[in-house]
């Protein structure tokens, strides 16, 4: 075994970003929406409502996103205390996205250029996506008592971007795969008067509805979807926007993931006067020392079939095999690229 300490020029960093399809079974498009009368039914259908691709547990059904609906003051649900009013699910479920977003108790959701004191949270599961959802491939379809609308984000549009505490976020805009379709809405893909339909969060995989926007006439851009905000009564807005998503024209839902692939590639250098000589104790005489042949003095050969990495502690971290042996001698030189993902 024969050691080269590597130097820094020796290794190379390189990022590749890669799209995938979200949903399960590999697609980008979701077009049935199914959801589970026992989860709704459960103390955690006071909070959130799952969806899932299948109503057939026997092919796979598993949770797509959950439905969440958060309202500052706890409308739009039951109190947990009749003695204590506002503090409800709806409330709770505020709460936590604002501190998960905006990272203040004291901040509000702006969508746009309006302050919301409610929303609807669309949050993907995180085993659908990688790393963060990729920006500009949001197409989603709502149907209301208006009629139909088609939102994306403005990842393609916007030439600054806006950061949370949750990252990078994104206005969502009347359009479709991150092209602007306006129609009687101001330039921006939203109606002034009630603000963006919300906001897209692509690195925590969550997308926010802004109702107001939403249950509007359709000339302020809305689709009249209805949304209850009464006090400690239960306005099952989840099983609203539910509706809305699976009862929309073509019923479709497409995102795709993003994940930034780091590669290290180590560049391995044997010079023409290195590793040319074996260390096998079988070429050696055990008894004087001497090398057993001739041909190995004179015109040495060996085969590199791996190369190991090591730390200055002479600790193996990593192992490299070639694809075959590669024959070396003094009048060969090699170059062997190892290259590790993480």
């Amino acid at each position: 075994m024969s050691f080269k300490r590597l130097e820094a020029d020796d290794f190379v960093i390189s990022a590749d970003s890669i799209t995938a399809a979200l949903w399960s079974g590999n697609n980008p498009t979701l077009t049935q929406f199914f959801t589970s009368s026992i989860q709704a039914a459960s103390t955690s259908g006071n909070y959130y409502l799952s969806v899932y691709q299948t109503g057939s547990t026997l092919t796979g059904s598993e949770v797509q996103f959950d439905i969440a609906y958060g309202n500052k003051n706890g409308s739009g649900s039951v109190y947990f205390n009749a003695a204590v009013p506002g503090v409800s699910p709806t409330k709770t479920i505020y709460g936590q996205y604002r501190s998960l977003v905006l990272g203040d108790e004291n901040a509000s959701f702006v969508f746009g250029n309006v302050t919301a004191s409610d929303f609807w949270a669309l949050s993907i599961n995180r085993s659908r996506y990688k790393e963060s959802l990729f920006p500009g491939s949001l197409t989603l379809e709502l149907s209301g008592a208006l009629g139909t609308i088609t939102l994306t984000d403005d990842s393609k549009l916007t030439s600054t971007v806006t950061y949370k505490d949750a990252g990078r976020v994104f206005n969502l805009i009347s359009g479709s795969a991150g092209t602007l379709s306006g129609g009687a809405l101001n330039s921006s893909g939203w109606s002034a008067a009630s603000g963006s339909y919300g906001w897209v969060l692509p690195d925590i995989g969550v997308i926010l509805l802004n109702p107001d926007a939403l249950s509007g006439s359709l000339a302020s851009g809305g689709i009249g979807l209805p949304v209850s905000r009464s006090l400690n009564i239960p306005g099952n807005n989840n099983a609203t926007l539910y509706k809305a998503i699976s009862g929309s024209g073509a019923a479709t839902f497409t995102l795709n993931s993003l994940e930034t692939i780091t590669a290290d590639y180590i560049f391995v250098r044997p010079r023409s006067s290195e590793f040319n000589y074996s260390e096998n104790p079988s070429y050696i005489s055990g008894s004087t020392g001497e090398v057993l042949y001739s041909s190995f003095v004179n015109n040495p050969q060996t085969y590199i079939t791996t190369v190991g990495l090591y730390n200055d502690t002479n600790e193996l971290l990593a192992v490299a095999k070639l694809s075959r042996p590669l024959l070396k001698d003094f009048t060969k030189e090699a170059l062997v690229r190892v290259k590790l993902d993480f």
